[in-house]
């Protein structure tokens, strides 16, 4: 955390700067820096010991690295794909997008919070016992996981899912002292490291109350397995299950429920399937997937890095992007 520190300084302060902006009182600030931080001790082990440590590493005060943490429960817009080819190996990939309305940069037109937390991606490797558990693309100073693969058996990521019941009403219930939901990103990280197999990972991500709605997708090892699990706070509302003899080879996930129809100002679902139809089950490699989430307006203004992977020997690899002009803001 050390090397990365400074970095995180950058956007812990960029986020200060935004909430000083709507609350120019800087109570907000206050409020995070004294009392947020005592609320750590609430989390599980070893969740609050490794914010306290990214604290005491960093400089930074504890309470913003817990709003560092937040604000990924509610501030991303994501793309992610499972596609199985001819030959039943399976493929899994996202965009990740971040930093919707947090500060645009009118001079290098760009959101401000996703340039800065470009240099925050780091690639990791959990292991135990001198042994590779799972490998995730994450950001330095946050601990929970965004996407991983553990090594032949499944992989992972998690969007974004905006509901009326959505983040904003599981932090303040948090916040309030009702701790029966989980952080989408400790989920993920505690399934990825205890999940014994695809079934399993699935049962875990359907079945755990949440703080924040959420989309998890979900790749296995064998043919036939993948899945977008669309998931209330409370229940699991939808399985998207791959179905070769029906001709469902692929499976992808923005931030909208698959049975309605995305925002009018944010398409980008139509463009993505498009190509992937475009594409054909006989031609689909991680290279072609690349490619998909390359399309403009998948590729965007928000989007941090594009993450590919395969379960087969734990294979991911991370590519920082930019979408020159002419490109969405999201």
């Amino acid at each position: 955390m050390h090397d990365k520190k400074t970095e995180l300084k950058t956007v812990v302060q960029n986020i200060k700067d935004i909430a000083n902006t709507f609350f120019p009182s800087g109570k907000v600030v206050d409020i995070v820096d004294n009392k947020i931080a005592h609320l750590t001790a609430t989390l599980p082990y070893p969740f609050n010991e490794e914010l306290q440590g990214i604290a005491n590493s960093s400089g930074i005060p504890l309470g913003e690295i817990v709003i560092f943490n937040i604000f990924y429960e509610i501030f991303t817009v994501c793309t992610s794909i499972v596609a199985e080819d001819k030959t039943g190996k399976l493929y899994h990939a996202r965009n990740l997008d971040f930093g919707l309305f947090l500060g645009w940069d009118v001079k290098n037109n760009s959101w401000t919070l996703t340039r800065e937390l470009k240099p925050l991606v780091v690639n990791l490797d959990f292991q135990r016992n001198n042994k590779t558990v799972f490998r995730s693309t994450n950001f330095a100073g946050y601990i929970g996981m965004v996407s991983g693969v553990k090594p032949d058996l499944f992989t992972l990521t998690m969007n974004e899912r905006f509901s009326l019941d959505g983040g904003y009403v599981g932090i303040f219930e948090w916040f309030l002292g009702r701790r029966d939901g989980m952080w989408m990103g400790f989920l993920t990280r505690t399934v990825l490291e205890n999940a014994t197999s695809y079934q399993d990972a699935k049962d875990r991500l359907s079945k755990t109350r949440l703080l924040a709605p959420a989309y998890f997708i979900l790749g296995g090892k064998n043919s036939g397995e993948g899945c977008v699990i669309t998931r209330s706070r409370t229940a699991t509302l939808d399985i998207w299950d791959l179905d070769i003899q029906k001709g469902t080879w692929y499976v992808l996930e923005t931030n909208y429920d698959r049975w309605k129809p995305p925002l009018v100002l944010d398409n980008r679902r139509t463009p993505a399937m498009k190509c992937l139809n475009q594409t054909m089950q006989e031609n689909i490699s991680l290279p072609r997937i690349y490619d998909v989430l390359s399309t403009k307006p998948v590729l965007n203004k928000l989007t941090v890095c594009t993450t590919l992977m395969e379960v087969y020997n734990g294979h991911t690899e991370t590519y920082l992007r930019e979408c020159p002009d002419p490109c969405s803001p999201w």
